[in-house]
């Protein structure tokens, strides 16, 4: 039987439906109609798109199917509401469901789906309950196969957890049951599709005219620098800011999990790692990836974040002629940073004595820029540490800029934040200066 024939033929009976369902609880059963008429057109609808040749499957064309479906399904809804039943169905059969209006509203930064009637979101750094829901599990993992076939990853109870990335670089991470509980569980790190400048950071906030002066002269002066914080705090961002000041003549070699980094320079190589296939082979991982940046000819190397054993590839790639390099790592202070770095140097298998590992750490980095978020859901830069040397067995910070907590500006809840500087002039600004980069002493007095 016909697609229209079938459709007609149900037309008489899910309108009497309707209407008994509405005189017996028209609040309660208006709600529940909605999803039967929505579950009806769905499976109507995919069924027809599956008789037909994939050629055929476009945007139009499946528009045109979903209107047809629902003159004849949606009985008794206005256009108004019939449009809405059609959006939705759109992005069920051809998009993210019910996320792709918070995948594209701007202001959302997190997405985090926790099972299919709990979904979170992130603004403006607060975490709240959004209005929008799945019909049940099944909805949850369809979204979640369209989400990681597209880059050629599969996800099941043999291997229930997956990371994956959105066509405009958004991070996605997977979970699903039997190691979830609360059933699939989505967290989407959405990330602008428009670089967050320098400027934007002065407009946030974010830091002072004299911090980001002395961080452009300190990327342009090829100092190698870590920023370092907490989840959410803002890396990212601010990694792509200070390689937005790296010079156009020069070859960078970005190494990440998932491709975040958004260059503008022309000469730029982007490199990806792997995960192991189902049969635990062929695995890539950052260390590798270093490890291979290093006979590819790099003038800066720029890691996302390093967490393992490629901390070490990464110093001796600082060490060795490849000055400039930046990278992230996870660390609340500019103390807890040399501590993590000396952790994942030990973490590489290489039987070092802490001493020695400490002497890489201090000829390697020359700056520590700590950046995070605060309890208002601002984030800012804390600190920019430069690193001294050894005394002793100690390796020796100090600060060139922190920021004062001032309390709350009155009658908001947003944090009063003062920019301050040590007074002290850090050690690295001859290096600057002999590297042909202008330094100002006026950066340096609070």
């Amino acid at each position: 039987m016909s697609l229209l024939k079938r459709l007609e033929k149900q037309k008489s009976t899910v309108q009497t439906e309707n209407e008994l369902k509405q005189i017996d609880s028209p609040k309660v059963q208006s709600v529940d109609v909605y999803r039967e008429i929505k579950a009806k057109a769905h499976h109507e609808v995919i069924e027809v798109l599956n008789k037909r040749n994939l050629e055929e499957n476009h945007e139009e064309s499946v528009k045109q199917v979903i209107e047809e479906t629902l003159e004849l399904v949606a009985i008794g809804y206005n256009r108004t509401e019939r449009s809405k039943i059609a959006a939705e169905l759109y992005n069920d059969v051809m998009g993210y469901g019910p996320l792709e209006n918070l995948l594209n509203d701007t202001s959302v930064t997190e997405i985090m789906v926790n099972g299919p009637f709990n979904i979170y979101i992130e603004k403006s750094g607060k975490i709240e309950l959004s209005p929008v829901t799945f019909r049940d599990n099944e909805h949850v993992l369809n979204i979640i196969d369209r989400i990681v076939s597209s880059i050629g990853r599969h996800i099941d109870e043999a291997s229930p957890m997956v990371d994956a990335r959105l066509q405009d670089g958004s991070r996605v991470n997977v979970i699903i049951p039997p190691l979830s509980l609360v059933g699939p569980v989505i967290t989407i790190r959405k990330f602008s599709k428009k670089p967050i400048t320098a400027q934007e950071l002065l407009k946030f906030g974010s830091i002072s005219p004299k911090m980001l002066a002395f961080l452009e002269a300190c990327v342009k002066g090829k100092l190698n620098i870590i920023v370092a914080g907490g989840t959410g705090s803002g890396k990212t961002t601010l990694l792509n800011v200070l390689s937005a000041f790296i010079p156009e003549d020069e070859r960078i070699v970005t190494i990440e999990d998932a491709a975040e980094l958004q260059l503008r320079q022309k000469h730029v190589i982007t490199l990806e790692s792997r995960p192991a296939s189902l049969e635990g082979k062929g695995q890539i991982s950052i260390r590798d990836l270093v490890r291979n940046s290093l006979r590819m000819r790099p003038d800066r190397i720029v890691v996302g974040e390093v967490r393992s054993g490629e901390t070490l590839d990464m110093l001796q790639a600082m060490n060795t002629g490849h000055d400039g390099s930046l990278t992230t790592t996870h660390a609340n202070t500019p103390r807890d940073t040399i501590s993590r770095i000396e952790t994942m140097v030990l973490m590489s298998g290489m039987d070092l004595p802490i001493k020695a590992i400490r002497e890489q750490v201090c000829s390697a980095i020359d700056i520590i820029v700590q950046q995070s978020r605060m309890r208002d859901g601002s984030r800012k830069i804390t600190n920019i540490t430069e690193v001294l040397g050894m005394e002793g067995d100690i390796i020796t910070l100090q600060d060139i800029f922190y920021c004062e907590r001032e309390g709350l500006v009155e009658g908001t809840d947003k944090l009063k934040i003062r920019f301050r500087s040590s007074g002290i002039r850090p050690f690295c600004v001859e290096k600057l200066k002999d590297n042909g980069i202008y330094v100002s002493d006026d950066w340096f007095r609070d």
